[in-house]
């Protein structure tokens, strides 16, 4: 999605959410944070100053992106979620009691508990679209509590390989960005590997 107009402005994005605006300076290379009110009346200037105001759609239905298609890998299940508008606020990090306190659950389990949970999975259209803008991420993905990588996943979309094996992608920050990986439905999950689903 492209940026909004500037007309000379230095600013070279900005994002008005639900509760905040994040402006990004090209000059200071800093982030602004602002509450709910002073975001509205930003929100109203640029619209006086004929100033777009960047809304980051992502279609959820659209068929998502098999990087291993070459190979033979195909999209298992693709859970659609029509369109949804980015808004951190509305994303949880969920675990399920099997990944709590010391505890591994099997990708296999965790992937039935998820199906049951009245709150969607987001897929992995959510994912990639991320990583096309990555300074959507809140900065509280990078790390958990005990300040261990996180490995954020995506269920809405799962794949097989070309052995029948299943897997699922998923987001993660390392070496000053972000990046993405996947792991078995066999393997075991653990405190550091939440879903990332709608707020409930």
């Amino acid at each position: 999605m492209a940026n909004p107009q500037t007309r000379g402005s230095p600013l070279a994005r900005a994002t008005v959410c639900k509760n905040t605006a994040v402006i990004r300076s090209t000059t200071m290379g800093k982030d602004l944070m602002l509450d709910v009110g002073q975001a509205n009346e930003l929100k109203l200037a640029f619209r006086r100053a004929d100033f777009s105001v960047v809304e980051h759609v992502i279609d959820c239905d659209a068929d998502p992106f098999n990087p291993w298609e070459k190979g033979g890998w195909t999209v298992e299940e693709h859970q659609k979620g029509g369109t949804f508008t980015w808004d951190a606020s509305q994303v949880e990090l969920y675990l399920a009691s099997g990944q709590m306190n010391g505890k591994v659950i099997e990708g296999n389990r965790l992937r039935k508990e998820l199906t049951e949970k009245s709150t969607p999975v987001l897929n992995a259209n959510v994912l990639d679209y991320l990583l096309a803008n990555p300074h959507l991420i809140p900065e509280e993905w990078e790390k958990d509590g005990q300040g261990n990588t996180r490995y954020i996943f995506f269920w809405g979309t799962v794949y097989r390989d070309c052995n029948g094996c299943f897997g699922v992608r998923c987001l993660y920050w390392d070496d000053g960005g972000w990046r993405w990986s996947d792991f078995w439905l066999d393997d075991g999950w653990d405190n550091g590997n939440p879903a990332a689903v709608r707020a409930s």
